[in-house]
C-alpha cells in the first residue's frame, strides 16, 4: 500500500521574478473540494485509459521545465504562434482532456479561483498515488502563463543526454543530482517510441551495432520492435517492467542493463549518481521519499501571471 509522505519544508524554490510562496492550505477557503475533485477526474480517466497516470506526470515535468509551473503546456496554438505542445518533444503528450475536465469541474464550484498550473500539480500527483505510489500535499497558489512556444521544448532534458548535460539542464532550474536520480524514477510509467532509443540499438558507434552497456537479451527484444528503418505507427517499448505501477522497479532494471533511454543509462556514469540508483533500487521507500521531495521542489518552480478560465487559451 502506498504511503503517506509528510514533509515540510522551510524554503521553497523560486525561479522567476515571482516572490509569491505557495503552501498546501492555499484554496482552503476559497475551493475546499479542490483536491478531491481534482483526483475523481483522474479516477473516471483512469477507468478507460491505463496511460493516463504516465501522461499526467510528464506533461507536469515537460511544463516546469520550460517557464515555470505555469500551464503554458496546456495552451493551444494560436495563428503563427505555435505553442509547447507542439514542440516535437511533446508531440507525444496526450490526456490533456483530463485537465480540461478537472477544470471545468472545479470552474463549477469555484469560477475564477483555481489555477491551471495548480489543477496540473494536483492531477500529477494524483497520477502517481493512484498507480500505488505515495501521495502527498501540494504547495498551491501557481499562477498560469501567457506565453507558450514551441521553439522553447528544446530546453527540455533529451533522451539522449549524457550526464554532464543532465546535471547542466537540471541545475539550471535549481535541481540537484539527487533530484535528477529521483524525478528519473517518473520512468517507472509508461512508453517510448523507437525514436527516442533507437541510438542504442541500431549503429551505436563505430565499433558497436548496440550499445555494450545494455543487456543483449533487453537489446534483442528491443530491436525486433525497433527495425532499422522503423515504420510501425507507435511502435516502441514500456519503460519499465510494470509501466503502469509507480514503484521501483526502474532502478532495478537499469542495474541490469535493462534501461530504454542514454539518459537512463548516464545515472550510472558517475559514483554518486550511481549510488542513489543502487539505494533506490534497495529501498522502494527511500525512493518514494526522495521522489516527494524532488516533486514538491520542481513543481515548486514559479511562473504565470494570470488565472485562466480555460486552460487552453490565455484571459
Amino acid at each position: 500500500m502506498a504511503t503517506l509522505v509528510t514533509l515540510v519544508f522551510a524554503a521553497i524554490f523560486i525561479i522567476s521574478s515571482s516572490v509569491k510562496a505557495l503552501t498546501p492550505n492555499y484554496y482552503e477557503h476559497s475551493c475546499p473540494n479542490l483536491d478531491s475533485t481534482v483526483t475523481n477526474a483522474v479516477k473516471k480517466a483512469m477507468l478507460n485509459d491505463n496511460t493516463v497516470p504516465a501522461a499526467l506526470l510528464r506533461m507536469h515535468f515537460h511544463d516546469c521545465f520550460i517557464r515555470g509551473c505555469d500551464a503554458s503546456v496546456l495552451l493551444e496554438s494560436k495563428g503563427q504562434n505555435k505553442a509547447e505542445k507542439d514542440g516535437p518533444p511533446n508531440i507525444s503528450l496526450h490526456a490533456f482532456y483530463v485537465i480540461d475536465n478537472a477544470k471545468k469541474d472545479v470552474e463549477s464550484m469555484c469560477p475564477g479561483v483555481v489555477s491551471c498550473a495548480d489543477i496540473l500539480a494536483l492531477a500529477a500527483r494524483d497520477a502517481v498515488h493512484l498507480s500505488g505510489g505515495p501521495t502527498w500535499d501540494v504547495p498551491k497558489g501557481r499562477l498560469d502563463g501567457r506565453i507558450s512556444m514551441a521553439s522553447d521544448t528544446r530546453q527540455l532534458p533529451g533522451p539522449v543526454f549524457n550526464i554532464s548535460q543532465l546535471q547542466q539542464n537540471f541545475a539550471q532550474r535549481g535541481l540537484s543530482m539527487e533530484d535528477l536520480v529521483a524525478l528519473s524514477g517518473g520512468h517507472t510509467l509508461g512508453f517510448s517510441h523507437c525514436s527516442s532509443f533507437q541510438n542504442r540499438i541500431h549503429n551505436f558507434d563505430a565499433s558497436h551495432d548496440v550499445d555494450p552497456t545494455m543487456s543483449p537479451i533487453f537489446a534483442a527484444s528491443l530491436r525486433q520492435v525497433c527495425q532499422v528503418h522503423n515504420k510501425v505507427r507507435n511502435a516502441g517499448s514500456p519503460l519499465d517492467s510494470t509501466s503502469t505501477v509507480f514503484d521501483n522497479s526502474y532502478y532495478k532494471l537499469l542495474l541490469q542493463g535493462r534501461s530504454v533511454f542514454s539518459s537512463d543509462q548516464a545515472l550510472l556514469t558517475t559514483p554518486k549518481t550511481k549510488a542513489l540508483v543502487s539505494k533506490f533500487a534497495g529501498s522502494q521507500e527511500e525512493f518514494e521519499k526522495a521522489f516527494v521531495k524532488s516533486m514538491i521542489k520542481m513543481s515548486s518552480i514559479s511562473g504565470g501571471q494570470e488565472i485562466r478560465l480555460d486552460c487552453k487559451v490565455t484571459r
